[in-house]
């Protein structure tokens, strides 16, 4: 093996989890007691003579297997060994990410993937929090409102949007003339991070199936990116809200037969720190509703 493959190797151990050292050689501990026992048995000169990789004679780290309880049907046969440059499996975060794709595609209605979402256990938010944080508004709703995270109140309540800024959020709609029969409020991610922290881009990522299945199902006419997390997750892109928001943008993904408007707007939770910029977010609300209202059409750049 060259130290290329040999390094390889090493890594993919670590990515595994095999991260420590016991013995200075490696144990076969799938072969059965009495084997191991016989391989004890051989002269020490006999051992040196054999290959440097015989396994060792069982000690009490063998555990309930050095006691002969060893799995019934198992073989001599030595288990397969993977090799650099082989198509090895999954990685724990790249299987993690795959499952949360199948359950999202699996669901074929709102209802079963909001239980694939209640179920789901590859999120290590879901730790932390003490409730799935889903929607609030309507399953039939020609608007879908996508904010970040869940807050406290949130996370204590289980609906999006239900603390100060979801109170402000709400008298923004009522002020703008949208019902809240008329909005899918949802959110990037559906449980807390801890301390209101903003979330990785893991987590994001295992979340997003599950946020693009909603809008596969809801099918909305327009979408309302709010804050931040929102709008760089939905766009894929790096620039800022305070630079995007007002404009309109064709969201599209590989689920959707045609692209669906999307304006971004600021977070409710960030008006409420910076007062000053309540204007802008009303601006992109009067915006919003001039175009769910038939007034104006969307000027997507």
């Amino acid at each position: 093996m060259s130290n290329r493959e040999a390094r390889a190797a090493l890594e993919w151990l670590i990515e595994m989890g095999a991260d420590e050292a016991l013995e200075e050689t490696s144990r076969d501990r799938f072969r059965a007691p009495e084997a191991r026992a016989e391989q004890a048995s051989v002269p020490a000169a006999s051992s040196q003579a054999q290959n440097s990789m015989t396994p060792a004679p069982p000690t009490a780290r063998d555990g309930h297997r050095a006691q002969g309880m060893s799995a019934p049907g198992m073989s001599d046969a030595q288990p397969p060994v993977w090799h650099p440059g082989e198509q090895g499996p999954l990685q724990p975060a790249e299987a993690v990410l795959q499952n949360a794709r199948d359950a999202a595609a699996a669901a074929n209605d709102l209802e079963s993937l909001h239980e694939a979402i209640r179920t789901f256990e590859g999120c290590e938010l879901k730790r932390s929090a003490s409730n799935t944080v889903i929607y609030r508004g309507s399953k039939s709703a020609k608007v879908m409102l996508i904010g970040e995270a869940p807050g406290r109140d949130e996370d204590i309540q289980g609906q999006p949007f239900v603390g100060a800024a979801g109170r402000m959020l709400d008298t923004m709609l009522e002020s703008a003339g949208i019902a809240i029969e008329e909005v899918y409020i949802t959110n990037i991610l559906f449980w807390r991070p801890p301390g209101n922290r903003t979330p990785d881009t893991r987590e994001i990522g295992l979340c997003l199936p599950f946020v693009e299945r909603q809008i596969e199902l809801i099918r909305p006419e327009l979408l309302l990116m709010i804050g931040n997390v929102s709008v760089k997750t939905l766009l894929g892109t790096t620039q800022g809200i305070t630079r995007l928001r007002g404009k309109w943008f064709a969201y599209q993904h590989e689920g959707l037969s045609a692209p669906i408007p999307a304006i971004a707007s600021l977070h409710p939770a960030y008006l409420l720190r910076q007062p000053a910029q309540k204007r802008h977010a009303w601006r992109d609300m009067l915006a919003f509703r001039a175009v769910l209202r038939g007034e104006t059409k969307p000027e997507i750049g």
